[in-house]
């Protein structure tokens, strides 16, 4: 057990380790990365792309892949937005919101289940089904809110630190003990490391996989409404490319692609070091080509140390 313990721990340093460096260096080369307001620009930027990396770390443990979620993303934005100007109530915006989100992750697990497919196959084709009813149900236009909403702004910002950063470290804590201290999690671990023994093991793989898919369909769902609040608006093409850098934060993160491995603290952390590097180049003046190469370079390399990894092992 205590060799599991440390290497999930050395598994967790490195990508720390890579975002304090990157960090450093930009700070080097621009003083003002160290400053309060870059900090906090930096946390309120990663708040979307980890709260989703949460979700898809529990995918990306059982074995499976969301190519959908950019696009849950911008179709649950249009919903909440779409609420917001009949005059619904915040709660009910956000509990709508984060239901049909959730929504959206079950059919994704039910079409993979149900039919035996790839996820990959599923989740590309959902991926362009959510996008387009988007744009559908607001003629490709986005849905702006009214001058007079002020209810979801607390969500991005207030009290020195935004609250949108307060609630991402709260999902951390919440699904790091899910996954560590309760059965489901386990299960979760059982699944993405072989299919074949836990059914064996009376683990219903079928639910499983269900259930994390509404999970992270649900935290898209979430990840949208602070989008909306961010942007003002409901625009059925944004987040488009989002669910590359999801899925990118989560490999960072030291999750591996072939499932069973991986933990949502090192998601969160690969969000941030993806974040810290953009970031880092605009205040550089970096073009923006050189920034999707580092970004890029950067996810080669996590890929390679996790199948350098696994031949290891």
């Amino acid at each position: 057990m205590s060799s599991i313990r440390l290497k999930s721990a050395l598994t967790l340093l490195g990508p720390f380790i890579a975002l304090l460096v990157v960090y450093a260096i930009f700070g080097m080369m621009n003083p003002a990365m160290f400053t309060k307001d870059v900090l906090l620009s930096l946390l309120t930027q990663t708040v979307i792309v980890g709260t989703a990396a949460i979700g898809m770390t529990l995918i990306i443990i059982a074995g499976g892949i969301d190519l959908s979620v950019g696009s849950i993303i911008a179709l649950c934005g249009v919903v909440a937005a779409m609420l917001v100007t009949k005059g619904c109530p915040a709660a009910a915006v956000f509990l709508t919101t984060i239901a049909f989100g959730g929504l959206c992750g079950l059919l994704n697990g039910g079409l993979t289940v149900g039919l035996r497919l790839l996820p990959f196959i599923i989740t590309l084709g959902t991926m362009q089904v959510f996008r387009g009813l988007g744009k559908v149900v607001t003629n490709g236009t986005p849905v702006n809110l009214p001058f007079d909403v002020t209810s979801f702004k607390p969500w991005m910002g207030g009290a020195g630190i935004p609250w949108g950063v307060w609630l991402m470290v709260l999902l951390v804590i919440l699904f790091t003990l899910l996954l560590r201290y309760t059965r489901f999690g386990r299960h979760i671990f059982a699944v993405g490391s072989n299919e074949n023994t836990a059914t064996l093991c009376g683990v219903n793989v079928g639910k499983v996989k269900l259930f994390v898919y509404m999970i992270s369909g649900a935290l898209a769902g979430l990840a949208a409404v602070m989008n909306m609040a961010k942007s003002s608006q409901g625009d059925p093409t944004t987040a488009t490319g989002l669910e590359l850098d999801i899925i990118a934060a989560v490999v960072i993160g030291g999750a591996s692609l072939s499932g069973g491995e991986g933990t949502v603290l090192g998601a969160v952390i690969g969000a941030l070091l993806m974040t810290t590097i953009r970031t880092g180049c605009v205040l550089n003046s970096i073009p923006t080509p050189w920034t999707e190469v580092i970004t890029g370079a950067i996810i080669i390399i996590a890929v390679i140390i996790d199948r350098l990894r696994h031949r290891k092992a």
